[in-house]
């Protein structure tokens, strides 16, 4: 074979090698298909995936360094629009930590330092929480150049290069779409039964309690054919549900009398005339989805076991229920005795005292200051009972009066010019709540 190699001229043989060498190359090259195959196929990395979710429209530059303007959308828009970059996006399962992620997608852990050093913001990395994802955007000299983990429905935080090559983060923020949603319902049984079955979420129902908590005694006022209509806000993002928004006004039938509340500029909640919902004193200091019997005007003492008015409201509830100072004081007696057990007296402007008995905890002493809706002691059953409740007591200058029906002082009203655009805004509000209520009651009615 040598000698036949040796008879064939040196051009040939230099012509012979050559072609053998391209015929190599072509064979050891993998088919198109199976170049595919290898890119994509991983276990928990998806190579080559764009981001998949919407790019939010608004942004909040959170770096740290040395510039303050944001980046213009147009100019996110661009960057968005980039398919110089190999996407990879990883799922976080159940004992991950954010190293072995950057591991994973090929980052260094020196990138990954950088990162983390921009600031607080790029430190929610190192809370991520399994079913989240990392999506790394690659450029072809295999460096991190974008990365976007989505905080939640809203907000998904964006770590990008700028010309300079240095990193920087930002809060992209998606566009929120607010609509208004009416509900209404009559109370049979409870008012949060009521709430519930109008469609209302908890939250919700302790909002619409909050905003009528200084004229409604939530836990002892409401009878059966009580009535409420609400309109709220439900926020939606690319069409889907993402929460409740804020309640816009609201309207409340307490034995007989019609109580309307909507929502200012300023967050607070005022009368149709602009007389702020706010008052002094809570209708009630136990917050009302504690208390036991809602529809029981003709409570029986509860030593006496019988009708009897006596100087104050007892509050049936679970021991340790939270006691909630009715207003703002100071405290003058936090003590024990046989009669009241543990007890709390607050004194308060305008000569008024409250007094709190049969607590099974104080949470204040004497001198202490205490704020509205603070919680100052946990329902019990010491002193002269039978059995758990409070007892509230409720003294203008030196007179025992019911708190439930009491005239009380009320927070600063709107005045002026803004007094004048709250009631002409207030009034088409109010209108549509009582059309829809109407409509309602029309298509319900046998």
């Amino acid at each position: 074979m040598r000698q036949l190699v040796a008879k064939i001229p040196s051009q040939h043989r230099a012509l012979i090698l050559a072609v053998s060498v391209c015929l190599a190359i072509i064979l050891l090259l993998p088919s198109e298909q199976a170049a595919a195959s290898k890119s994509t196929h991983s276990n928990s990395l998806e190579i080559g995936k764009r981001y998949s979710l919407a790019i939010p429209q608004t942004q909040q530059l959170v770096n740290e360094s040395d510039t303050d303007e944001a980046i213009e959308p147009d100019v996110i828009d661009d960057l968005a629009a980039e398919d110089n970059l190999q996407w990879s996006s990883l799922q976080v399962q159940r004992g991950d930590v954010l190293s072995s992620l950057f591991k994973k997608a090929n980052v260094s852990q020196q990138t990954m330092l950088a990162i983390l050093a921009l600031g607080d913001t790029t430190k929610t990395l190192t809370r991520l929480f399994p079913g989240e994802t990392l999506e790394f955007g690659l450029n072809e000299q295999g460096e991190l150049t974008e990365l976007r983990y989505a905080i939640n429905k809203l907000k998904t935080l964006r770590i990008s290069r700028d010309p300079q090559g240095q990193f920087m983060a930002q809060e992209l923020e998606k566009t929120v779409e607010h609509r208004q949603q009416f509900a209404s319902a009559e109370i049979k049984s409870s008012f949060w039964s009521a709430g519930i079955e109008a469609g209302l979420s908890e939250a919700q129902i302790m909002n619409l309690a909050g905003i009528f908590g200084w004229d409604i005694d939530f836990g002892l006022d409401l009878r059966a054919g009580d009535s409420f209509s609400v309109l709220y806000q439900t926020n939606y993002v690319d069409g889907d549900f993402v929460g409740y928004g804020t309640i816009i006004a609201a309207q409340f039938q307490n034995q007989g009398q019609v109580i309307q509340a909507v929502r200012h500029t300023d967050g607070n909640y005022y009368k149709p005339d602009g007389a702020s919902m706010r008052q002094a004193f809570l209708r009630a200091p136990v917050s009302f989805q504690y208390v036991s019997s809602n529809f029981n005007p003709r409570r029986l003492h509860p030593v006496l076991g019988k009708v009897r008015a006596h100087n104050g409201v007892d509050y049936v509830a679970p021991v340790g229920t939270p006691i909630m100072a009715a207003g703002d004081g100071k405290v003058t007696h936090s003590g024990y005795n046989n009669l009241n057990g543990n007890y709390v007296f607050i004194k308060h402007a305008n000569n008024i005292v409250t007094k709190y008995l049969h607590l099974s905890r104080r949470n204040v002493k004497v001198g202490d200051r205490v704020k509205q809706s603070e919680t100052i002691g946990r329902l019990g059953a010491t002193g002269r009972v039978t059995g758990a409740h409070l007892h509230y007591e409720f003294l203008l200058n030196g007179v025992h009066r019911n708190p439930r029906t009491v005239k009380l002082p009320q927070a600063n009203p709107l005045q002026g010019e803004e007094r004048d655009l709250f009631v002409a805004n207030a009034a088409p509000v109010l209108a549509e709540l009582q059309t829809k209520e109407r409509v309602l009651l029309a298509k319900i009615a046998p």
